[in-house]
């Protein structure tokens, strides 16, 4: 079994407690075992548990964001430690990007990140695919371990760190679950921010998805209209004619929503999809209503981050233009 250490900003727990989830099937085959700081018991001492898991653990996570770069003891102790070991060949280190930041330039930049390419986790339209491609780059990463004896009957230093360090350090410490999160709770102050801070990531995306539009497309042009702080407008033109357009507004018709309609008019009360906030038991999230064709053919269940929602409505956008030519 290989041990696997999180090195992680606590202001990104959420986020690892996800991750872990997915890596739950890894953990019932036997295939590793986690570990990170929140399993500390009482009692023992936390510099000295996290140094012995860095020092022998095999497979080293790091969870990847602005607030993980920031961190000196992330950056500075763990990290440089772990790329130490993986430049010796005693760990493998895997950069997970959980939110966009500056990481190509950091001492593990050169390795491959995931997910795929190391596009950002909350940067999916979906993260559960996002999660998915870690754990796979995990289970991946497990079969380049050394098996756990040579040919000597020696058992190899990297997978010594699979024996617990209670049995070495913390011999006296109770026995616990490691089965400790509990859910959480998210306040209506919580789910408004996240609906204001999805608006206005989503009219940003139609602002900048249109003048990319334009470049790229010779007879092609947009315009993008802030009504107010509520609603926007985003309008494409071929050769000076309309082919598509819409409405977003925040907060309308359904009370809690981000709601789009195929229509710029400002009479017009009718939306053809409207996305609302919801929660699991770790995270806030977009979910579709399903009204368009889209979401009815099966592809709108997901949970979806801000730029999957805005994803979607730009598909919905942007379909007339994407139709097959008549003749």
């Amino acid at each position: 079994m290989a041990s696997l250490f999180f090195s992680y900003c606590h202001a990104d727990e959420a986020l690892r407690d996800q991750l872990e989830k997915h890596l739950a099937v890894l953990k019932h085959q036997g295939i590793i075992n986690a570990w990170h700081d929140r399993r500390i018991g009482a009692g023992q001492e936390i510099d000295h548990q996290i140094d012995w898991h860095i020092e022998t653990d095999d497979i080293i996570l790091l969870l990847v964001s602005a607030d993980f770069l920031a961190s000196n003891y992330c950056y500075n102790i763990e990290m440089k430690r772990a790329m130490q070991r993986h430049e010796a060949g005693e760990a493998i280190v895997i950069p997970v990007i959980l939110r966009p930041c500056d990481w190509h330039e950091a001492p593990f930049g050169k390795l491959l990140g995931v997910p795929t390419d190391g596009k950002p986790i909350m940067t999916w339209p979906n993260i559960d695919s996002a999660f998915l491609e870690v754990a796979k780059a995990v289970r991946e990463a497990t079969k380049r371990l050394p098996q756990s004896r040579d040919k000597a009957g020696v058992k190899s230093p990297m997978l010594m760190a699979t024996v617990w360090p209670s049995a070495q350090t913390a011999a006296s410490s109770l026995p616990r679950s490691s089965n400790l999160r509990v859910t959480k709770r998210f306040t209506d102050q919580d789910k408004d921010s996240f609906l204001h801070d999805g608006f206005d990531f989503v009219a940003k995306f139609f602002e900048g998805s249109l003048e990319e539009l334009q470049k790229r497309n010779p007879g092609i042009t947009g315009t993008f209209r802030r009504i107010d702080a509520n609603q926007f407008t985003a309008v494409a033109y071929r050769d000076g004619k309309i082919v598509c357009q819409c409405k977003i507004t925040l907060g309308a018709y359904l009370g809690n929503g981000i709601a789009y309609s195929c229509s710029t008019e400002s009479y017009n009360n009718s939306f053809n999809e409207n996305m609302t906030v919801e929660a699991d038991e770790q995270s806030l999230y977009l979910k579709c209503l399903g009204m368009s064709s889209r979401d009815q053919n099966g592809n709108g269940n997901g949970k979806l981050s801000f730029e999957g929602g805005a994803e979607r409505y730009w598909a919905m956008f942007i379909e007339p233009l994407q139709r097959p030519a008549r003749y």
